[in-house]
């Protein structure tokens, strides 16, 4: 009671209040009403006038994986300055104990950071000579220091693998920048490489996962599989807690082909041993991809050519396509460009002339750049199309190859909504882009990347409610659960979101620094800060005891102040506790007046004592 209620619901879009019952909405109308169909004994929670939302669902999101490694990985999501990174990862250092890592593996663009630029290698050295450091930045690159590459084996008669290169010195031997050209597997395989946490721990690492999404308002994903994640042996991490109780989210999750040449051979074998929504509410089989077949996959690193991709795609992905029909699996297929999806759509044309794809909800994913002649083919045969926030983080890239005039339409998802095409909205969290939706919602509705610069015209804005409706009620139909889902309607999910700021009035650019105060999934409630903190149930300590959740946390809303203990200055420098850093500056070849941009947004040194 007591919210700004936005229910999506076009014939009750602002009620006064909400009943919840039995994992379900079961009023939303007057005080007197809702407080009817609550009963004597219901919990009352007073929103305080605040906004308050239904749960928000990401539509491709790799969150299985994630979970198994999310307390090894220091996050540099939203972090506003290469010298706070930095910081961060020098105390990381300072706290993990050999042989382990220190991983901070995707979810921020250079563009962040105030510098606009990555660490170098030798920063990377000072502050961990003798700690294995892993950073992968987005789908293009990873910087390994010295002591990573000792403990992978690459040396000088290391060869580049296919797709891949490892840079090299004069003398032959690896610098520690590894370049994905176009493939990210060089990146991927090399991060497989570290040590992997025990299953207890791996479920830890998950529901810390879970909680940081539900910080963020998120109640419900689809898992797109991923690289590197193979079915069902990583699957067991989340049925476990599935079978304990002890999922926060909502996950449908896709089965992704796990070897070139075999994919027909996965695709028959998950078929015929599967159901399409085997499971329950809580934990799903949603249907086939991201990845169909491996000759049908570009890559989406704008700073490299885009991929041709091989004659006999068409083939391959016929072969998979015509099974999924055949049994009446939906599926989703990864494509960047419109060059992939035009030559997929003459597959899946082929395909519904014999066997009617009417009725399979099958999508493609990201469509950057999807040509209005491919949206219609699009309608006309009655798929979707998925799109994340990639560009707020590659935007400058695309941009610097193709134009700002390509870039204005990358993706067009207000033509696409025009089109009547079945379309939501996502992250492709966690490598290539952050899981915060937040910066989904403020690049949809500003046209703005990470780093500031504006892509798109006004034609090609949403609005805010329909920003919103395409992380809620728009997801449904992707996750097989249209109408049950992504509204604050009765009978649909009691899935409930109390903001820390009201998204309809803040201005544009304060949209990222959303979040939840309170979230509720099913009726259970599952996150609470501030006044909501004492109705979340606890968490367990992040495990390990050195896990970079533990300091930090997930992603990074504001400027982290948590260092400010960890030095021993009697003068603190008002942002990071030390005072000292400012010697360091007197050896720096940069003038005074440019200290600040130098260091970073905060103007402080730390990091480099």
């Amino acid at each position: 009671m007591n919210g700004r209620f936005t229910t999506l619901d076009p014939a009750n879009p602002a009620p006064e209040a909400l009943a919840l019952a039995d994992g379900l909405v079961a009023a939303a109308g007057p005080l007197a009403e809702a407080r009817a169909a609550a009963g004597p004994d219901a919990r009352i929670i007073d929103c305080g006038g605040r906004r308050v939302i239904p749960g928000l669902s990401d539509n491709h999101i790799h969150v299985i994986r994630g979970g198994l490694n999310f307390n090894l990985e220091l996050r540099w999501d939203g972090v506003p300055s290469l010298a706070d990174a930095m910081r961060m990862l020098k105390a990381q250092v300072d706290r993990t104990p050999a042989p382990q890592w220190v991983r901070v593996v995707g979810g921020f663009s250079e563009q962040q950071f105030a510098e606009r630029r990555l660490p170098t290698l030798d920063e990377i050295n000072a502050v961990a000579p003798d700690t294995p450091v892993f950073i992968l930045h987005l789908y293009d690159r990873a910087l390994l220091n010295r002591a990573a590459l000792a403990a992978v084996g690459y040396t000088k008669d290391t060869p580049d693998p296919p797709g891949g290169i490892i840079q090299r010195d004069a003398a032959g031997n690896p610098t520690g920048l590894l370049i994905a050209s176009p493939n990210a597997g060089i990146l991927y395989s090399t991060l497989a490489r570290g040590p992997k946490l025990p299953i207890e721990y791996q479920k830890n690492a998950t529901r810390h996962f879970m909680r940081d999404l539900n910080r963020l308002g998120v109640t419900s994903v689809i898992d797109a599989g991923g690289g590197f994640q193979n079915y069902p042996e990583d699957y067991a991490v989340v049925e476990q807690l599935h079978a304990e109780g002890q999922l926060t989210l909502r996950i449908a999750y896709n089965l992704f082909t796990q070897k070139a040449g075999d994919e027909l051979a996965d695709f028959r074998r998950w078929t015929d041993s599967s159901a399409i929504g085997q499971g329950d509410d809580w934990y799903r089989l949603n249907g086939a991809g991201e990845m169909l077949v491996f000759s049908a996959a570009d890559f989406e690193d704008f700073r490299q050519p885009r991929p041709d991709l091989p004659a006999s795609m068409e083939d391959d992905l016929e072969a998979v396509v015509r099974l999924l029909a055949e049994r009446r699996w939906p599926w989703r297929l990864h494509a960047t460009y419109d060059e992939t999806i035009s030559r997929a759509l003459d597959v899946f044309e082929k395909v519904n002339r014999d066997i009617p794809l009417a009725g399979i909800n099958w999508f493609f994913d990201h469509a950057e750049t999807i040509s209005p002649r491919s949206i219609d083919r699009v309608a006309a045969l009655g798929g979707g199309i998925a799109f994340q926030h990639r560009m707020a983080y590659q935007g400058e890239y695309f941009i610097e190859r193709y134009g700002a005039e390509a870039a204005a339409a990358t993706p067009p998802f207000r033509r696409v909504l025009e089109a009547g095409v079945r379309t939501s909205a996502g992250t492709d969290a966690t490598r290539v882009a952050s899981y915060d939706p937040w910066v989904s919602l403020a690049w949809l509705t500003t046209g703005k990347t990470l780093g500031g610069q504006l892509l798109y015209p006004a034609a090609n804005l949403l609005d805010r409610e329909a920003a919103l409706r395409m992380w809620t009620s728009n997801v449904s139909w992707f996750s097989g659960q249209d109408g049950r889902k992504g509204q604050l309607k009765p009978g649909q999910f009691a899935d409930v979101v109390v903001l820390s700021q009201d998204y309809f009035s803040i201005p544009g650019d304060q949209i990222r620094q959303t979040e939840a105060l309170l979230t509720i999934v099913g009726g259970r409630i599952v996150y609470g800060a501030g006044d909501y903190a004492e109705l979340a149930p606890p968490l367990p300590p992040p495990m390990p005891d050195w896990s970079p959740v533990g300091l930090f946390g997930g992603y990074q809303k504001q400027p982290q102040p948590a260092l400010a203990s960890q030095c021993a200055c009697s003068t603190a420098c008002g942002v990071h506790g030390h005072s000292h850093a400012q010697a360091a500056s007197a050896s720096l070849p940069v003038v005074p007046a440019e200290l600040k941009r130098f260091w970073g947004a905060l103007g402080c040194l730390c990091w480099a004592i």
